[in-house]
């Protein structure tokens, strides 16, 4: 009977290591579809712009949408803190009257989850209803999950940018694309389980 046992409890837990295989694999493939490959033309605006540090171009794109009046104020979070905003200025000499008025600058955030809660402090702060996101194509499903969590009743507009990380052709062709990708699947997924025991994040 023990010996039955035994056997029953391994069918299951097999049966339960290949269904969350199957489950995994799934995921991933849904998360790689939702990985924009080309550049969008955005038709709407919102009230604010939010800009995540971490790649060269996110910023002059954010900028210019700024200058488009795609949004009202630009928060650029994850700054170093021995970058100063002319220097950022630098990267787009014609829009550097913008940081006089309409550029705020976040210090503070030292990851997606710090990008997240700064967004929160400066959207309440303005009380603003809608946001346009603008980060890497890689990194925008866990940027719109963190920032959605910290702001359930804001509307949030994707922006992706066209990383050099992300090759142009399909990830399955290309071995250190799909390392990098399965790698930042897996820190959306922790980012999910962290969220969901995260009853007070959304308050």
């Amino acid at each position: 009977m023990l010996a039955a046992l035994a056997r029953w409890i391994g069918f299951l837990t097999m049966t339960a290591a290949v269904v969350g295989g199957l489950l995994l694999t799934a995921g991933f493939f849904w998360f790689a579809v939702q990985i924009s490959s080309e550049e969008v033309t955005l038709d709407r605006k919102a009230d604010g712009i939010v800009a995540l540090t971490g790649a060269a171009s996110r910023i002059p794109d954010a900028i210019e949408l700024l200058a488009s009046e795609r949004g009202k104020r630009l928060l650029i979070t994850g700054v170093h803190r021995a970058t100063s905003a002319s220097e950022i200025a630098r990267l787009t000499p014609l829009y550097s009257k913008f940081f006089i008025c309409c550029i705020d600058l976040d210090r503070s955030a030292l990851n997606t989850l710090g990008n997240a809660l700064e967004t929160k402090r400066w959207t309440r702060e303005h009380n603003f209803t809608s946001l346009v996101v603008v980060t890497s194509n890689w990194h925008m499903p866990r940027a719109m999950a963190e920032i959605a969590h910290q702001l359930p009743d804001v509307a949030l507009i994707p922006y992706p940018v066209i990383s050099e990380k992300v090759k142009t052709e399909p990830w399955w062709q290309n071995i250190g694309t799909a390392r990098f990708l399965v790698a930042e699947y897996l820190k959306y997924l922790f980012a999910l389980g962290r969220m969901r025991l995260d009853f007070d994040g959304a308050l």
